[in-house]
């Protein structure tokens, strides 16, 4: 599937997780479809990079740190009137349960509960201009399993794929009650799973396969992430309504497969554990 060719002059868009991999690829593309593109990242020097290349303006945060997830949506919002696209794809796997200094599991923070403080902080704003959010998720939510009293432990088994998979599954969930939430105020949002692509996600992979995965040797077998960023630019333009709430395994609509995904009650209460976490609730 081609995607949209739309202008996007005068339209503003967000995106996270833009300093290597898809995010840049999306952002140029986005910018080459006359978007103002906010590119942000963890490192500033590729964030300068991509920004640069795409002619937007860098932003940096850790999502790591809540702080700093803060400070960038006050900076976005000081910044832009209106914000047309927030791209959520910032994300990673470490293969040992770390604790960030917010008290959180690493990946877990990185890749769902910054994505929320973020975007809960945007609400108003990206309701206002009847937005598109969209969120960067994996194939790998279709083995997850999301235990909403261990998934933010310190302590207990813990391994990096089941963690991963349990992120991007919440991810969906994510997606799925704010879809809900905003019902009939113009807001889109969708999750999609980029394909398998060789980007910087794998350089905590165990045993050098980071490494490996960017190499040319992988190519037979890892998309590169020009195309791993194509779902993601189709979602943020297609005039398709119908994609609210939903997940695409790139460019097809999946109904999800793990029954967690589709689960209310569950979404209703990451929601609101995620509000407690991060101190977004009213």
């Amino acid at each position: 599937m081609a995607v949209q060719d739309q202008d996007l002059t005068g339209k503003t868009v967000v995106v996270t997780g833009a300093s290597s991999g898809i995010g840049a690829e999306a952002a140029v593309k986005l910018a080459e479809l006359g978007a103002t593109v906010a590119v942000v990242g963890r490192s500033p020097e590729r964030t300068a990079e991509v920004a640069a290349k795409a002619g937007a303006e860098p932003f940096l945060a850790d999502f790591a740190r809540f702080d700093e997830v803060r400070k960038l949506a006050h900076q976005l919002l000081d910044r832009y009137p209106r914000i047309d696209v927030l791209a959520n794809n910032a994300g990673g796997a470490w293969p040992k349960r770390t604790t960030t200094d917010d008290g959180n599991e690493l990946t877990f923070q990185v890749n769902h509960l910054s994505p929320f403080l973020l975007t809960t902080l945007l609400l108003d704003r990206l309701v206002q201009s009847q937005a598109r959010v969209i969120n960067t998720a994996s194939v790998t939510y279709r083995a997850a399993r999301l235990n909403l009293d261990t998934v933010n432990a310190r302590t207990g088994s813990f391994t990096q794929m089941g963690s991963y998979a349990a992120s991007k599954l919440a991810n969906i969930l994510f997606t799925r009650e704010l879809a809900r939430r905003t019902e009939g105020t113009g807001l889109l949002t969708a999750a999609f799973h980029p394909g398998a692509v060789a980007t910087h996600v794998y350089d905590h992979a165990p045993f050098g396969l980071g490494l490996l995965i960017r190499s040319p040797l992988a190519k037979p077998f890892f998309i590169r992430p020009e195309k791993g960023a194509e779902p993601l630019v189709h979602l943020a333009t297609t005039p398709d309504g119908s994609i609210n709430g939903q997940y695409f395994h790139r460019f097809k609509l999946e109904p999800p497969s793990n029954k967690q995904a589709v689960n209310p009650a569950l979404a209703q209460q990451l929601w609101e554990m995620s509000e407690r976490i991060t101190g977004s609730g009213a």
